[in-house]
């Protein structure tokens, strides 16, 4: 996601949380806006729509963020673009924690979908689809989109948020890393129908989200091999991650980002021995949440007089 978030700009801040939007979203609402032009008799309509389509995946997101801060975990940024949303959260490494942090999200939508369609058939109900036939289009459209969103996001294909629930009931049985090599399996499985599907129809937008998910998949089930790997390592119980409270492996698996060298950060002070650079913050190999080294240090606990 480092290239998601280099091409976005902060839109505003609310309950803690940054949203960012990708520049690429404006050229593709303009093109989506006016691909279905004849859906409505102004474009004002189809503007509306896909400002509604931007309310509704930023709820979808806020779900997320909210759900993972409620079970003690860190949430604290949201990039929108194109394809979607992306909430960077960080719950506690409990299956319960992140399997509610995800679900959370197309929870929202299941609350939204309801609302949405008592509107649309209380329009039709009143006769207001002879009256404002564009109004009418627009209430039933917030219904598909509900719809559309609720089904997409729940199809078993990881990291799709049905593919991470699908990691975290697993995660209850068979634990964490074992858990999430068999979701990412079934993920590239799916991901690979998916793009099957989009050349059959010749979709571009699929095609490009299908290829997006084999690409995000692919390197999840790299990730579910390096945990495998890190669970035969040691661990450094003086120190916790500040996001999911997992305590950091022992050994150099850290990689400097400007001479490639290998290290551990914990036994360096967060620095590389080979070319002295000192890194501010530390990332977390199982959350992938960053923070300063003065975060991850554990309270030594008290010893009695």
């Amino acid at each position: 996601m480092t290239g998601l978030q280099q091409g976005s700009f902060r839109l505003f801040r609310l309950a803690g949380i940054d949203v960012f939007l990708h520049w690429s979203w404006f050229i593709v609402a303009v093109l989506a806006v006016n691909q279905r032009r004849d859906d409505y008799s102004s474009l004002v309509w189809n503007a509306a729509e896909y400002v509604a389509l931007f309310i509704i995946v930023l709820l979808h997101e806020f779900g997320h963020a909210l759900a993972c801060r409620q079970v003690g975990g860190q949430a604290n940024r949201i990039i929108l673009w194109p394809l979607g949303g992306v909430a960077f959260v960080a719950p506690p490494q409990r299956p319960g924690a992140t399997l509610w942090a995800i679900a959370a999200g197309p929870l929202v939508n299941a609350i939204l979908l309801p609302i949405a369609l008592a509107a649309a058939m209380a329009s039709q109900w009143m006769g207001w689809g002879e009256a404002w036939p564009d109004l009418q289009g627009f209430l039933w459209a917030m219904v598909f989109i509900n719809i559309g969103l609720l089904i997409f996001n729940l199809l078993p294909v990881y990291p799709l948020d049905g593919g991470q629930i699908l990691q975290a009931l697993l995660w209850f049985f068979i634990g964490r890393t074992r858990s999430l090599m068999v979701a990412t399996t079934i993920g590239l499985v799916g991901a690979a129908g998916l793009v099957v599907f989009a050349l059959d129809v010749e979709s571009i937008w699929g095609g490009v989200m299908a290829f997006f998910l084999v690409v995000a998949c692919w390197r999840s089930w790299q990730q579910a091999r390096v945990l495998s790997r890190m669970e035969q390592m040691p661990r450094r119980a003086e120190f916790a991650c500040p996001a999911c409270k997992a305590a950091p492996p022992s050994g150099a698996i850290w990689i400097c980002d400007l001479c490639g060298t290998p290290f551990d950060t914990f036994e360096t002070g967060a620095r590389c021995l080979k070319c002295q650079t000192v890194f501010g913050v530390t990332a977390c190999v199982y959350c992938g949440a960053s923070e300063p080294m003065a975060k991850w240090t554990q309270p030594l606990p008290a010893t009695p007089p």
